[in-house]
């Protein structure tokens, strides 16, 4: 199994389909399992996906509309049911924590999981680790919404070459990385940067400035086609993209794998987003997901 994949639960809109479940997505990032929007069937699906309470870190909600929130209440009672050991923290917008608590306490359970609130009152970076940076960014919808972006830290790819050329090999390697120069060599002499890797969630919004912001160099890239390019001016009226809109961003966003999803049930055939997303002039790796697909995160380069 990839230590970095996105694990797709589900990829309707407001309404479910018999081939696609409400929203849900679990990104495996190392020792980390982020579950995004959790709508409506969430936790059986997770059992389909072989993704288990144990692996959940964190929960991020991007806004509390039915098809990206509902099955909150079934998996917070789920990772008590489980006694999941380590903490978890629910990141989601601060305007809706009454509707944040109505789902944490929907019904009567046992509570012996750390689950630790940390709502999103505006754009800003929301944690901090040692793998990666999660930031949020407000988007532009008919309630208030936000997307995530997650980017790991830069750092340095090793030069086999240059290592041999100084004679350095085997635990010398691991020591010059720690500390930076052996025996009068430095780290850059036989290294070169490697940037770090990115990705972001954008779900339900229009078209505004917090999308390519959000979008700008990731290598992976979920984000909502609700509708096809000949609705765009629904799409704007009720606050989501098209196919062609969302390709465009990631086309000038240099995005290396874009996952095209929450497709409206007017739809019932996928192949139409494919085509606009090409006809935009996106030429990088293209999923349009279905429900249980999953998507490694690229290489680095």
């Amino acid at each position: 199994m990839p230590a970095r994949e996105l694990v797709v639960l589900g990829t309707a809109s407001q309404v479910p389909t018999r081939q696609r479940n409400h929203n849900g997505y679990v990104l495996r990032w190392d020792g980390e399992g982020i579950l995004f929007d959790p709508g409506e069937g969430s936790q059986r699906q997770m059992l389909h996906a072989g993704v288990s309470a144990h692996d959940l870190t964190r929960i991020c909600v991007t806004h509390f509309h039915g098809d990206h929130s509902l099955g909150l209440a079934g998996v917070i009672q789920r990772i008590n049911l489980d006694r999941v050991p380590h903490p978890i923290s629910a990141h989601y917008p601060a305007s809706g924590q009454r509707y944040f608590d109505r789902l944490r306490h929907a019904t009567a359970y046992r509570e012996t999981v750390d689950l630790r609130e940390q709502p999103v009152t505006g754009d800003g970076v929301l944690a901090v680790t040692a793998d990666f940076t999660l930031e949020a960014r407000r988007l532009s919808h008919p309630v208030e919404s936000y997307g995530y972006r997650l980017t790991e830290p830069d750092g340095r790819r090793m030069l086999p070459a240059r290592l041999a050329e100084h004679g350095i090999a085997g635990p010398d390697i691991g020591r010059l990385q720690r500390e930076g120069v052996l025996d009068g060599v430095t780290l850059a002499e036989v290294s070169e940067p490697r940037r770090g890797q990115r990705f972001a969630f954008v779900m339900d919004t229009r078209l505004c400035e917090a999308v390519p912001q959000l979008a700008d160099g990731c290598d992976l890239l979920v984000i909502e086609s609700t509708f096809q390019d000949q609705d765009a001016a629904i799409a704007e009226e009720y606050g989501h993209l098209t196919a062609g809109q969302a390709a465009a961003v990631a086309r000038d966003a240099g995005v290396r794998h874009l996952v095209l999803t929450h497709f409206s049930q007017r739809y019932p055939e996928p192949e139409g987003f494919a085509a606009q997303a090409r006809a935009a002039g996106f030429t990088g790796d293209l999923t349009i997901a279905e429900d249980l697909t999953r998507v490694p995160v690229p290489r680095r380069r």
